[in-house]
């Protein structure tokens, strides 16, 4: 007799139910077998609610060890407990053909609450939590752990209106009540009701052997769900559901990902023709993160994470996405009052106009529009505030990334030697040292004063970003410099220099280039 294929799973009922399936299969292909069941992680912690574990794969990691180690051949799965990437050397092998892919409400009396205001609905899956919150958003949802006998008991014991589950586990293990419903609107975890198998890459003998029992339409839909959550970096952690169906040659997707309260949801729908289906997964997530995806995701990684780093500027949204690995918050540490420029000195002729900031703008605008202005070639710094010069005053005729840059490109080719800079009462004495020197005048108008208005932080952040030195010195009046200082610049490092031991600066000098400064530091 041939040595037998060794059948690895988890020793709950459910799974030593779909480990017997596949052993019945292969059995009856004619392979001998045997069945070694093995204690899971999340097996272990029952009380614990999966996503805080901070595990991958909290039901598949000991099969792993065992199939690397060479414990056992092959190792069977719930498909949607398994994470989208196997460990190296490990590798699908088969899935079986789906059983039902749908969500079943339990009720314990009867189903009248679901059109009442308040009810009680106990899951221990976020994606089920969140999608049943958007659609009754006054419910409360309670926590539940446990194997499919367990949670059942605990729905008779507790004053809970119902329960989610799987309606494959119910009905593998014979234990569907009577009148339960099946949640068609909604959308299950990817894989879900179907049973996969893994087992070492390089095993082609093994691999050969489970190929015989695989079920190819399943394997089609069950891959692109895989992918679509793939694609979104999404986990146990993140409310994603997903579900692709073959129908008369077409595959049809659905797709959604939500908010932890269920109070944002963002869906995706897509048919392709079988055979051109590959690309589905990677537009409709493409889809989702377009639409908001990016900004609720780094919301629910970010939600239990501590606060590493502190901006003294306002991040955008872009800029907030930008950060990787690191949660960041911020606020305005300056505030801008606008001072009021006289009139007759608006629309006096300026041949050279130099601006260095959107405050000088907005501080112009609120005087005069831009017809009534007679300003010659204009200067200024940054994208944003040339795109603000030429809405609101007129076309740019040179910007740079920084005051210094401009200065040097001003002393070679401004016409006239003569120019008006709309600056700040704390302006940065690079560019008017530079053109002095090169006897360029220039004229002043102080256009805006900066007022310091910085906030108490918390103790435990790691790091401050400052884009100035007025940015710096706000910061310090509420807070000690035990902090890396994470610099815009070199004018900006040489006053935090004073104060902290640990100042870096970002390669540019932009918003963008200090956040990846930051990143750099948490690789």
């Amino acid at each position: 007799m041939s040595k037998p294929i060794r059948i690895g799973t988890r020793d709950s009922e459910l799974a030593l139910w779909q480990a017997k399936t596949v052993q019945h299969q292969l059995e009856y292909l004619g392979h001998n077998t045997e069945l070694v069941p093995l204690k899971s992680t999340g097996d272990l912690s029952q009380d614990q609610p999966i996503y805080q574990m901070g595990i991958s794969g909290v039901f598949t990691k000991v099969l792993d060890i065992a199939l690397l180690n060479n414990e056992i051949d092959i190792a069977v799965h719930s498909l949607k407990d398994v994470p989208t990437e196997l460990p190296e050397g490990l590798t699908q092998v088969a899935v079986l053909k789906r059983g039902n892919f749908r969500d079943t409400l339990v009720y314990k009396n009867n189903e009248e609450f679901l059109s009442q205001e308040h009810a009680v609905i106990a899951t221990g899956s976020l994606r089920r939590k969140a999608q049943w919150l958007n659609r009754h958003p006054t419910h409360t949802v309670v926590g539940l752990r446990g194997n499919v006998n367990t949670r059942l008991q605990k729905l008779k014991e507790n004053d809970w209106n119902g329960a989610i589950f799987a309606a494959a586990g119910l009905a593998r293990l014979g234990l569907r009540p009577q009148g339960a419903i099946n949640l068609e609107w909604m959308l299950p975890a990817p894989g879900q009701g179907a049973i996969m198998i893994a087992a070492r890459e390089n095993d082609s003998h093994i691999r050969q052997i489970c190929q015989e029992i695989n079920d190819e339409e399943t394997e089609i839909c069950t891959d692109i769900e895989r992918d679509f959550l793939f694609y979104l970096e999404g986990g146990c952690s993140a409310p994603i559901g997903a579900l692709a169906q073959i129908k008369d040659g077409q595959v049809h997707f659905q797709g959604v990902l939500l908010s932890l309260d269920g109070s944002k949801k963002i869906e995706v729908n897509r048919t392709e023709i079988l055979g051109n289906h590959q690309k589905i997964a990677e537009f409709c997530s493409l889809q989702i993160l377009e639409r908001g995806g990016r900004r609720l995701l780094v919301d629910i990684r970010d939600v239990d994470r501590k606060t590493q780093v502190f901006s003294t500027k306002k991040l955008t949204e872009l800029q907030r996405l930008r950060f990787k690995n690191v949660k960041a918050e911020s606020s305005d540490f300056l505030r801008i009052s606008l001072n009021r420029i006289p009139k007759p000195l608006l629309k006096q002729k300026h041949d050279n106009v130099i601006i260095t900031s959107q405050n000088a703008v907005e501080a112009i605008a609120a005087i005069m529009p831009k017809e009534q202005l007679q300003f010659g070639n204009i200067y200024c710094v940054g994208r944003r505030t040339k795109k603000l010069v030429e809405a609101k005053i007129g076309k740019v005729r040179h910007s740079e990334n920084n005051a210094e840059a401009l200065a040097e490109y001003l002393v070679e080719y401004m016409e006239g030697s003569e120019a008006t800079y709309f600056c700040g009462e704390s302006r940065l004495d690079q560019l008017p040292e530079i053109l002095e020197k090169n006897q360029i005048k220039l004229h002043e108008i102080v256009s805006y004063q900066t007022v310091l208005d910085s906030d108490k932080i918390d103790e435990g952040i790691e790091g401050i970003l400052f884009f100035s030195p007025s940015t710096v010195e706000s910061y310090l009046l509420k807070n000690k410099a035990d902090k890396v200082a994470y610099c815009i610049g070199e004018t900006t490092a040489e006053v935090a220099r004073k104060h902290f031991e640990d100042v870096r600066v970002a390669k540019t000098p932009t918003v963008e280039g200090v956040i990846d400064l930051v990143n750099e530091n948490y690789k």
